[in-house]
């Protein structure tokens, strides 16, 4: 039987949100719209810069919540980077 940090990585961050529903519920992420419309370095810069935003900020703001997202956000960066 896995863990729960096993099941929690063989997700892929599109199959997960942190901090309520209200993406989950759209057609097309818009995570997905943006991967298609910018470039490949464009996409992943916005990716880092939201890492970066949420580890600053975690400390004044959203603590583990914060760390969270951070951690989502890397996941779909190394995602980008993989795939």
């Amino acid at each position: 039987m896995k863990t729960e940090d096993e099941i929690r990585i063989a997700r892929t961050a599109r199959d997960t949100q942190i901090g309520g529903e209200h993406y989950r519920s759209k057609t097309v992420q818009p995570w997905d719209a943006m991967e298609s419309w910018m470039t490949h370095e464009q996409f992943v810069g916005f990716l880092r810069g939201n890492v970066i935003k949420y580890v600053a900020r975690c400390d004044d703001k959203g603590g583990v919540e914060d760390l969270k997202k951070a951690q989502h956000y890397l996941t779909r960066l190394i995602e980008a980077h993989t795939s």
